[in-house]
């Protein structure tokens, strides 16, 4: 969004007294003055003045110290995707700012408001290749909503108040704030005004009369209509005027991964997880709908397949903050660029109630052939073999579909997706746009801290967990009573199944030898178990579930399980494979 322009101030900022303090104090303080009151950082020597004054407020801040960067950026993911508030993490300069690079991408791909405050080296070493200098502005300016290096200290209450109302406005993301150290040490008469308002930033597009009632008549004529919810009804609060519309014309809703929570899993008009690994019914008639209603999603690339052969006889309503999403992959009919929740407000009275019986049957009777050919044997195998759906399907059922589930990337994200019951909105937490694998224990330890009093449940493959497995550390060194399930198959499944599906069996390099992840665990500490055979299961499970305090439980699944249904990478949702 460009450099630092005049901050519009509020009228009660003249009232506010003026103290003397330095730049590091004076960060402090502005978080204060944002309401923060959790941090995940590292310290170094280019933010050792901030953390020094850290020091000084411990009473009003908690921070928790990783193991790693790239753990602090997704742990203060985690936060702010179960909160709805702003994520806040603290690095230091060259390798530590570079090593939250990628929570950072992953934050702004998936819409996540999160602030990442880095230290740099003093002003007048800026471009010297000084010791641990990198160029964090040039290397965060893609995958921020904003950001900004910071060499004087008057810069920082303004810089800091901007910073969080470009991260939680409109649609959220990431931003980024670069510290001199100089600005760190020097002082300034600290006054601190919330921003209200940019120049030429507009958050909230006024919704447009005209798109909401070219939407309604759209709608109002369609014989086969159909929702597709995404994270922007989670975003937007709009989970309840979707209901409202779904019921009022009674018109089947489908989610996207990460808009899975945004509807009831039991309502009769609920018709499943749309998506590569989504379920059939949804995927499949997405190609016989006449008028699809896209509400806070962006069309990837995983839910339409091939776009060319993607809703062939629809018109496509899409109601979207972002702007650039609007028609950017998908043609719309009406295209309606406004918050998802202010829109559905003014749609929804004009919405004329329908029956779409005839047409929902339709998903019940290809849903049944899914359960027939997939599901059943998922959840309910016949096997010796553990499979990765029963596992999914008991935790659902001891936690009554109301834990916070944080998964990893891979066959277990998917198979959690599919058979975990979200019944709270906001309960699910997983890599979305980005794909990181190493998500999921950072991520749960951010989400358990952000909801003390609910249980978070981490779900992680082999390869994944091993990526980010030093968090067990800070999860032991601050009693964080998340819980692992490590589903173990020593592969790197998702990969392993292409592998198998697309390149004849060639298993390059996705056979993994694993350690002893119990031996490993108990090192820090953290109580475990491993389960191999499923008599052992529903009491493990229950255990860990029950337990006070952090606990990891290994499951040994089938080594060469698939996940289907399956749509092939560029292909039509139409072609999806149930074996």
């Amino acid at each position: 969004m460009g450099q630092m322009d005049t901050l519009q101030k509020s009228s009660t900022s003249a009232t506010k007294k003026k103290m003397r303090i330095t730049g590091s104090e004076a960060v402090i303080l502005s978080l204060l003055e944002e309401g923060v009151d959790t941090i995940f950082g590292y310290p170094g020597g280019a933010i050792m003045p901030i953390y020094d004054s850290l020091y000084h407020y411990q009473d009003k801040i908690n921070h928790l110290l990783v193991r790693h960067e790239q753990g602090a950026a997704h742990a203060a993911q985690g936060y702010a995707r179960v909160t709805g508030d702003v994520g806040v993490c603290f690095a230091t300069s060259g390798p530590g700012a570079t090593n939250l690079m990628t929570g950072i991408a992953d934050a702004q791909i998936d819409s996540t408001p999160i602030v990442c405050i880095t230290g740099q080296v003093p002003a007048h070493l800026l471009g010297t290749d000084a010791f641990q200098e990198s160029d964090v502005l040039g290397i965060s300016m893609p995958v921020t909503k904003w950001n900004f290096q910071i060499t004087n200290p008057d810069e920082i209450p303004g810089a800091v108040a901007r910073a969080f109302y470009i991260a939680r406005t409109g649609r959220p993301g990431p931003v980024l704030l670069d510290i001199t150290k100089n600005a760190q040490f020097g002082e300034l008469d600290f006054e601190y005004t919330p921003c209200e308002k940019i120049r030429s930033y507009h958050p909230y597009p006024p919704v447009n009369t005209t798109d909401i009632k070219d939407a309604a008549r759209v709608i109002n004529s369609a014989e086969k209509p159909y929702i597709l919810v995404g994270h922007g009804v989670l975003i937007s609060g709009a989970e309840k005027e979707v209901l409202e519309l779904s019921e009022k014309a009674n018109i089947p809703v489908a989610s996207t991964l990460l808009g899975l929570s945004a509807f009831p899993p039991d309502h009769p008009n609920y018709v499943g997880y749309l998506g590569m690994h989504g379920n059939y019914a949804p995927n499949v008639l997405t190609n016989e709908c006449d008028v699809l209603i896209a509400v806070g999603m962006r069309f990837d690339d995983r839910v339409t397949g091939d776009i060319n052969q993607y809703a062939v006889k629809a018109k496509v309503i899409h109601i979207e903050i972002d702007p650039s999403e609007i028609d950017k992959i998908i043609k719309t009919e009406v295209g309606i660029n406004a918050d998802a929740k202010q829109a559905l407000e003014r749609l929804n009275p004009k919405i004329e109630k329908a029956d779409h019986k005839a047409w929902i049957e339709e998903f019940r009777k290809l849903e049944k052939i899914e359960y027939d050919k997939v599901v059943k044997r998922d959840i309910y195998p016949e096997g010796e073999q553990i499979k990765m759906g029963e596992v999914v399907r008991m935790l659902s059922e001891i936690s009554n579909g109301e834990a916070i589930v944080v998964t990893d990337v891979g066959q277990h994200q998917m198979v959690a997706s599919r058979y975990y019951k979200f019944r709270k909105p906001n309960h699910i937490v997983t890599s979305g746009g980005l794909g990181t694998m190493g998500f999921a224990l950072p991520a749960a330890m951010g989400s358990q801290i952000g909801k003390r009093d609910e249980k978070v449940i981490a779900i992680a493959g082999d390869g994944g967990f091993q990526m980010t497995l030093q968090e067990l550390g800070t999860i032991a060194q601050y009693n964080i009573p998340v819980k692992i399930v490590v589903l173990n198959n020593n592969f790197l499944g998702m990969v392993r199944q292409w592998q198998q599906l697309f390149f004849e069996k060639r298993y390059s390099f996705t056979e993994m030898t694993n350690p002893d992840f119990i031996k490993i665990v108990d090192g820090y500490g953290i109580p475990s178990k491993r389960v191999s055979e499923r008599k052992d299961l529903q009491s493990a499970m229950q255990e860990m579930y029950d337990h006070d305090g952090p606990y990891f439980l290994e499951v040994t699944v089938e080594m060469e399980e698939n996940v289907f249904p399956m749509v092939p990478s560029g292909d039509s949702v139409s072609n999806i494979r149930l074996e």
